[in-house]
């Protein structure tokens, strides 16, 4: 279990994380979400001691990993995929960690058929691609066998072969009782992959729910109308305050925002216009998040200083 308890740091007068609190309990995926500059990277080289706190504290099991013996047995990491020495090979380089933390040599072998370098391990590193960089720092959190994971954008520069699989290999690492924790910027992966959020802005805590729960926090739901009328029934429904557009290459299909369906599907029938089909569209977890995280986007496109 990962535990942070007002987790602050501080740079000169800039606050990275600011009295973060918040737990990422074993058995399902936890994402960690936040715009660029929220703090998400700092807060992971804190909980792997690799950042001292200002103030708070950040704790793996209980205790600051800096104090577990073997560490790779208590804890296994993918923050930066560039990190590795690329003088040497997949083999070499894992075997360095394996024999400085007890664990043995055999599992070197296991880690990488089970992210696929099976035929790369005499490999040097430093001609791989950035997806077999980002499999063998997969391969190197999971060396020690660990209950917590941490990864800090884990897709990036896989095809969607290796997309698919990173998503069946989180889920089955959280489904044997390990506590998952996934920080990524990517909302479809997000929504494909975790059970849980942390989502984080300003170095503040902003949400901490189900991916269900935060998505349905957005305000922009809508509604789907589908009706051999469609043109007649737009005029209904805009005649009662309603937003209408017609969806892309559907002319019988109409998104509506502003009424219930309820109240769609009631003036449908006073004006005896024939429905085929009546669905509410909730807000997508990539709308929540960019609406609930506005006021905490460092860097906006067009924007003039």
């Amino acid at each position: 279990m990962i535990e942070v308890n007002e987790l602050t740091k501080r740079y000169g007068k800039a606050t990275a994380v600011n009295g973060l609190t918040f737990t990422v309990r074993p058995g399902h995926v936890t994402g960690f979400l936040g715009p660029n500059g929220a703090g998400k990277s700092t807060t992971l080289r804190m909980l792997l001691g690799l950042t001292e706190p200002t103030s708070g504290t950040a704790t793996i099991d209980g205790h600051p990993f800096r104090n577990h013996p073997r560490g790779l047995f208590r804890a296994g990491a993918l923050l930066d995929a560039h990190d590795v020495h690329g003088g040497r090979s997949a083999a070499a380089y894992l075997h360095a960690l394996a024999r400085s933390n007890g664990i043995p040599r055999c599992r070197v072998d296991e880690v990488l058929e089970e992210v696929g370098l099976a035929a790369a391990a005499r490999r040097r590193i430093g001609g791989f691609s950035l997806g077999m960089r980002q499999r063998l720092g997969i391969a190197t959190a999971l060396l020690g066998d660990p209950p917590v994971l941490l990864f800090d954008e884990p897709v990036n520069g896989l095809d969607p072969e290796g997309v698919r699989w990173v998503r069946g290999l989180f889920r089955r690492l959280a489904a044997e009782g390990r506590t998952v924790f996934v920080s990524s910027h990517l909302m479809s992966e997000m929504e494909n992959t975790a059970e849980h959020l942390i989502v984080i802005g300003r170095g503040e805590l902003i949400a901490d729910e189900s991916v269900t729960d935060f998505a349905a926090r957005g305000s922009r739901r809508s509604v789907t109308v589908r009706s051999p009328d469609a043109t007649a029934l737009a005029v209904v429904l805009e005649a009662e305050g309603a937003l209408v557009q017609p969806e892309s290459g559907a002319q019988e299909s109409l998104t509506v925002s502003g009424l219930n369906a309820a109240r769609i599907g009631e003036l449908a029938s006073r004006h005896r216009i024939v429905l085929h089909e009546l669905a509410t569209r909730a807000s997508s977890l990539e709308e929540a998040f960019m609406e609930l995280t506005a006021d905490s986007v460092e860097y906006l496109a067009g924007e003039s200083r």
